[in-house]
């Protein structure tokens, strides 16, 4: 079964009626404040969303790596360091400054500098790869 105006790459699954992307799918009328077709809260980033680059670089100093080891990066605790400047090693000698915007359960997504374009981009980690972290 073919659909053309099902989900992008899913021939196997057809656009049905009512859903988004349908023919008879009601359109929502926008809260005050928000942008038309942008789901969420009026003045906060949308969770799994891709939030505003920061506007300036991150520090020049890059913080010490931390003494104790840990097994594992919990998402509760790097949820701490949303919307912060926070560098992350992903070995002792490997690490990058970057701007946590969403943690989900595996994983988290926001923007990484690149020194030498000297711009944010964004990126999406496993937490698996991440072995040390430290947000300012």
């Amino acid at each position: 079964m073919q659909g053309s105006q099902g989900f992008p790459g899913m021939q196997w699954f057809p656009s049905l009626p009512g859903f988004p992307s349908s023919p008879g799918f009601p359109q929502q009328p926008n809260f005050p404040g928000q942008q038309p077709g942008r789901p969420g809260n009026p003045g906060s980033p949308n969770q799994g969303g891709q939030a505003a680059a920061p506007t300036s670089p991150p520090p020049n100093q890059i913080p010490s790596y931390p003494e104790f080891q840990t097994f594992a990066v919990d998402p509760g605790a790097i949820a701490g360091c949303l919307y912060r400047f926070t560098y992350v090693w992903t070995s002792r000698r490997n690490g990058f400054w970057f701007y946590p915007t969403f943690v989900g359960r595996q994983s988290v997504a926001g923007f990484q500098w690149n020194p030498r374009r000297f711009r944010w981009e964004y990126i999406g980690i496993d937490l698996q790869r991440i072995d040390q972290f430290r947000c300012v």
